[in-house]
């Protein structure tokens, strides 16, 4: 049963009748959809995986997503491992059409993207999938045990030019003009989400609904010196109140000058989705919007270089950098390894580009997010051999189960599912020592 006092609210927001069909909507079974990785599978493909599971597409992201007619074992799906798809709220997939909207506009060829509040990862690997390797996006989650799954769910996207932060909204304040385009899903009510999260309906009350709207506007004016001028924010909330959504939308506009382009309501009973509210705003002035950032990267590229140096010349737009204090390789695009000293400065990274391999002793051993990339650049010192496994094997390895591949080379595997990158193992003829991280393995039985 819903607080009488939402009901209330709801009623007088909707009318009794619109009211009463969303109220009903939230009792019932949410829908479940996938969104498709682009570099690593495409959407037919994705589609003949499911087979009779794969529905209608998305009507907002007809490109990339669709439903599912009932709800798979994901856990037990090696390619949901290897990160050919996210499963994803389809509400929350409208970013996407707004940060196209957002990208057309500007027109510029490399952006830079600020994704304020991301985990767990949806939104990120989206915001991902539109982007190539000539821009640049930060995901920052202030929440630390958070941010650790949205790391995990970025590695497995496999893309080598974003960052994850762990850091207050208040630190980007120093990135002055930095983002071209920013997205704060911010911390919120949940009151979209009441069908699935039964805790967001016991903690809601209207005290709960005003302290969120004035978190939602400190993140914001903390944040905003970071977005560039003419640059764009996405606004949103999974709740369905004014303070949080029209009011903090007509705040924004008000107190930090912004222009509002596009807001929409969705609601379950109306659109196939959780409740979600999503803004496009645009921040005044026409730019110009600094091509290296908000300060001298070359001055801080200096500084860098006393904690990475360079194993290789870049290659198709990656460079492959050394972190001394931990003795990992990493692989970065090109705009990621320019700013990444400056973004180390005022916030915590907690993970940047890819992590190819660590070194112990005269070895380089692979790491098991190099795996998963979509790209892969070769590392001088670091050898392997790649082996397509079954999905029994897959689910072995996923498990941390003994693996014996007896025809295959020994030494390091890269083992693939269906052309994918999954991990790696190292095999030692009668059995192989798995690399994948004790934190990734999977506990459920097939």
């Amino acid at each position: 049963m819903f607080p009488a006092e939402f009901i209330n609210e709801m009623r007088d927001s909707l009318g009794p009748e619109r009211a009463e069909r969303v109220l009903s909507a939230l009792a019932g079974e949410p829908a479940v959809s996938v969104r498709v990785n682009p570099r690593k599978l495409t959407l037919v493909a994705l589609r003949a995986h499911f087979g009779t599971l794969a529905g209608d597409v998305v009507p907002w992201a007809s490109d990339e997503a669709f439903y599912l007619n009932d709800r798979p074992s994901f856990t037990l799906d090696p390619l949901f491992h290897a990160g050919a798809y996210y499963v994803q709220e389809a509400s929350s997939m409208y970013v996407g059409q707004l940060f196209e909207r957002a990208k057309a506009t500007l027109g510029k060829e490399a952006l830079r993207v600020l994704d304020l509040c991301a985990a767990p990862g949806g939104k990120t690997t989206q915001l991902l999938s539109h982007l190539d390797d000539a821009s640049l996006l930060v995901a920052n989650e202030v929440v630390p045990s958070r941010a650790t799954i949205l790391a995990e769910n970025v590695a497995r996207w496999g893309c080598s030019n974003v960052a994850v932060t762990s850091s207050d909204p208040a630190a980007f304040a120093s990135f002055r003009g930095f983002f071209d385009i920013a997205v704060v899903d911010a911390p919120c009510s949940g009151e979209g989400m009441f069908r699935k999260d039964e805790r967001a309906v016991a903690e809601w009350s209207p005290d709960t609904v005003r302290l969120c709207a004035a978190r939602q506007r400190r993140i914001l004016a903390d944040s905003w010196p970071a977005l560039a001028p003419g640059g764009f924010l996405i606004y949103s909330t999974c709740t369905f109140n004014r303070a949080e959504d029209e009011d903090n939308v007509e705040w924004i506009s008000h107190e930090l000058g912004a222009e509002c382009l596009d807001m929409r309501h969705f609601y379950p009973g109306e659109d196939r989705g959780e409740g979600f509210f999503a803004a496009l705003l645009r921040k005044p002035g026409p730019g110009p919007w600094p091509q290296n950032g908000c300060e001298d990267t070359q001055r801080h590229s200096m500084v860098g270089k006393q904690r990475f140096s360079a194993q290789m010349k870049p290659q198709n737009g990656y460079k492959i950098v050394e972190a001394h204090s931990v003795a990992m390789l990493k692989q970065l695009t090109a705009p990621l390894a320019a700013a990444l000293p400056q973004l180390e400065k005022p916030l915590r990274v907690i993970a940047s580009g890819t992590a190819v391999a660590t070194r112990k002793g005269r070895d380089l051993v692979p790491e098991a997010d190099y795996a998963l990339a979509v790209e892969r650049m070769p590392v001088e010192g670091l050898s392997y051999e790649t082996v397509e496994i079954s999905r029994e094997e897959a689910l072995r390895f996923l498990s941390r189960e003994p693996l014996v591949l007896p025809d295959a080379p020994r030494g390091y595997l890269l083992l693939t599912y269906q052309g994918l990158g999954l991990g790696f193992v190292k095999n030692l003829g009668n059995r192989t020592n798995s690399l994948l991280p004790s934190s990734r393995r999977i506990k459920m039985k097939a």
